[in-house]
């Protein structure tokens, strides 16, 4: 048996520097958890992206109490898409990622961004409520999150009419302000009967009709693209799909119109990660990917 009191007393320091080095290393590995979020400095209204590397289980991403799923993007590589709204506090936003066995919190400074009011005056019968047949679906499409990723690249603009109304505009209904509402997606005052694109590839889950009570979002297109991803067409004059269908970017879906709750021929685009309505120009000239 090895006789360590034998050893000179050089040789037992040497020895004994060299166990505690292992032991702080075995106590202390490095991080396998490596998370980053972009932009860097994001305003209200913008997708945030968080990167995670972690040689464990999918991680999931924590911000406001809520968790969102992450998605393999590679080889022990993952990435969660965040929504922000205009109708969050801007400042320091508080994320925690974790994979099971490890924890990184990280945070990011939410800036603030001025939306314009709008008043609108809708003619009698336009701006009634909208039945619970009509929100009840669209409150089901919004909450879909299928793991498979169906858009690849930048998203592309569904009409070529002139944008009329921008996202986050914030509005008076025939005098009264809305509480709590912002525009949620960019209208499109084109042709009426233009073609409307897929702007990205996904899979038709939502199709509304007026005729069905759809009294305020008119006929309408409800498009999954995927890990949380969604886009809505509204006031459509003509739908050229059906609930299944898988659509490729560009696919012509449908016709702009006038049905539901609009003052004139026009098309609303809303664009949903993870439930809520984020702007949809940083996706036309971004890749999240």
């Amino acid at each position: 048996m090895f006789n360590f009191s034998k050893l000179s007393t050089p040789i037992k320091l040497v020895i004994a520097g060299c166990v505690a080095i292992a032991s702080i290393l075995i106590a202390h590995p490095s991080r396998a958890l490596q998370a980053q979020i972009t932009p860097t400095n994001p305003q209200l209204g913008d997708t945030l992206t968080v990167l995670v590397q972690s040689q464990g289980a999918a991680p999931t991403v924590t911000l406001g109490g809520k968790s969102y799923p992450t998605f393999a993007v590679g080889s022990q590589k993952f990435r969660a898409l965040l929504p922000t709204t205009p109708l969050d506090r801007p400042g320091r936003l508080s994320l925690k990622v974790t994979d099971g066995s490890e924890i990184q919190n990280l945070t990011v400074n939410l800036k603030k961004r001025s939306f314009p009011t709008q008043r609108i005056w809708l003619p009698p019968g336009k701006g009634d409520d909208g039945t619970d047949f009509e929100f009840d679906r669209v409150d089901e499409f919004k909450k879909i999150v299928s793991p498979q990723k169906f858009w690849s690249g930048k998203f592309l603009r569904p009409n070529n009419g002139e944008t009329t109304t921008g996202y986050g505009v914030r509005r008076y209904y025939n005098g009264v302000f809305a509480q709590d509402y912002y525009h949620r997606g960019i209208d499109y005052a084109g042709n009426f009967g233009s073609a409307i694109i897929a702007p990205a590839a996904g899979r038709v889950v939502l199709v509304g009709r007026e005729a069905n009570g759809f009294k305020i979002h008119g006929n309408c297109i409800g498009i999954d693209h995927g890990q949380g991803v969604s886009s809505i067409y509204l006031h459509l004059s003509r739908i050229n799909v059906k609930e299944g269908d898988l659509v490729k970017a560009g696919q012509t879906i449908g016709a702009l119109g006038q049905t539901g709750a609009a003052t004139g021929p026009h098309l609303h685009w809303g664009l949903y990660v993870q439930g809520l309505s984020v702007d949809p120009t940083p996706w036309r000239s971004q890749t999240f990917n």
